[in-house]
């Protein structure tokens, strides 16, 4: 049975285009303009993932509000925002509200549809054992290639798919400075340098939350990032 999937755009085109590549990804794909037409659709019958943008035709942070509503619904349903903002604030106000990942409209659809297999797949993987060969371990890091997932110190900390992909970049090769166009490249985004550099700052400050001591990402300036663990 085909994954159902909501897209929630208020331009069109934009929508349709969207739409009509997942369809052909072989997706049950639904469309909505505005915030209050996908609640009433959602209070029926919620989709396997959603995508949203922020502004939806006359709220500018209708997506939030929807964002909101669908973490009160389910904790577990996978949404993505995907919208032209691109500032911090916002992209730290939509993780917060429990979205899975916060992506640019500037990403390619080849990539969309990647990120969006890999979160069906860390669902999917939840309720799976994990396989020895699926783990990747550095010291006090370990992570779950398989369910996506990461802990530090044995603690469990909340990356997205697109912060999972950048921290193993970084940890495949410890010591070796991955430069942003690397980042990018492995982490299957195409963005703007500013945007790299506020993924890997939202990285710290979640491991941070879990270690106050945590200083494993070095900045090396003009080239990249490191692991130095």
């Amino acid at each position: 049975m085909s994954k159902r999937i909501a897209i929630v755009e208020d331009e069109a085109a934009i929508r349709e285009n969207y739409a009509d590549v997942l369809r052909k990804q072989g997706y049950d794909v639904s469309t909505y303009p505005n915030r209050r037409k996908a609640q009433d659709a959602f209070s029926t019958r919620l989709p396997d993932l959603a995508i949203i943008d922020i502004g939806l035709e006359d709220e500018i942070d209708g997506g939030f509000m929807l964002c909101r509503s669908l973490r009160s619904q389910s904790d577990t349903l996978p949404i993505i925002f995907l919208t032209a903002r691109d500032n911090d604030f916002d992209t730290v106000s939509g993780l917060r509200m429990g979205a899975d990942d916060y992506l640019t409209k500037d990403i390619s659809l080849p990539h969309l549809t990647a990120r969006i297999a890999a979160l069906f797949r860390r669902q999917d993987a939840m309720d799976q054992p994990t396989a020895p060969d699926n783990l990747l371990e550095r010291g006090d890091l370990m992570m779950d290639l398989s369910r996506l997932t990461v802990a530090w110190k044995q603690v469990a900390v909340p990356l997205t798919v697109t912060e999972f992909w950048m921290l193993h970049a970084l940890v495949k090769f410890p010591g070796h400075v991955k430069s942003r166009d690397a980042l990018m490249q492995e982490s299957k985004i195409f963005v703007d340098n500013s945007t790299i550099t506020s993924h890997v700052k939202r990285m710290r400050k979640k491991f941070i939350q879990s270690d106050p001591e945590f200083d494993c990402i070095d900045t090396v300036y003009g080239m990249g990032y490191r692991w130095n663990q």
